[in-house]
């Protein structure tokens, strides 16, 4: 059962931060799917996914990854995305530092270019090194980087809080960068 669990929750992150396509599932401006649509084109495809399983998804996540409205018809991914959205998130000020976790294999790269989004919106920041380090320890022995958050606000840069509580900003660069 957990693994099931795991399994249509990976699918959902695809399908609802990255390829809405694949289920013809069409996201509104601020990343919304309606919950009985998305519902009946995940059973579609071959995954079994009712209304209970969905809630339990969204619940028992670690990441907190999903959110649903307030009556729960419709529901996002909180962050994440590759896919151009407006999460309608609101910057405020940060606290003085928040913490990025990377692996060896980039930290050469990031403390000479900065932290850059990719092909998501947002940089992922934490406000732990907990976080952070279960972060870096998806692709190896985890790394983390202290960012002069509160300075780079200062200096301009935008910040925001996801749902789930990850910082995002648009960039940091290696100037607000130290290795712990």
């Amino acid at each position: 059962m957990q693994q099931q669990l795991k399994h249509t929750s990976k699918f959902l992150s695809l399908v609802l931060r990255h390829k809405p396509e694949e289920i013809c599932l069409v996201l509104n401006e601020q990343g919304w799917a309606n919950v009985a649509e998305l519902i009946t084109k995940v059973n579609a495809k071959g995954i079994q996914l009712d209304a209970a399983t969905l809630n339990t998804i969204v619940d028992i996540n670690d990441k907190k990854r999903f959110a649903f409205n307030e009556d729960k018809t419709m529901i996002r991914a909180s962050q994440g995305h590759s896919i151009a959205l407006d999460l309608a998130l609101q910057p405020v000020a940060p606290p003085q530092i928040l913490y990025h976790g990377t692996t060896e294999k980039f930290i050469a790269s990031i403390l000479k270019n900065g932290l850059l989004k990719q092909q998501r919106q947002h940089v992922h920041l934490s406000a732990n090194t907990d976080t952070a380090s279960a972060v870096g320890s998806r692709h190896g022995k985890p790394l983390i980087l202290v960012v002069q958050a509160l300075r780079m606000h200062q200096s301009g840069f935008a910040f925001y809080v996801s749902a789930n509580n990850v910082w995002l900003t648009d960039e940091v660069p290696a100037v607000y960068l130290q290795l712990l």
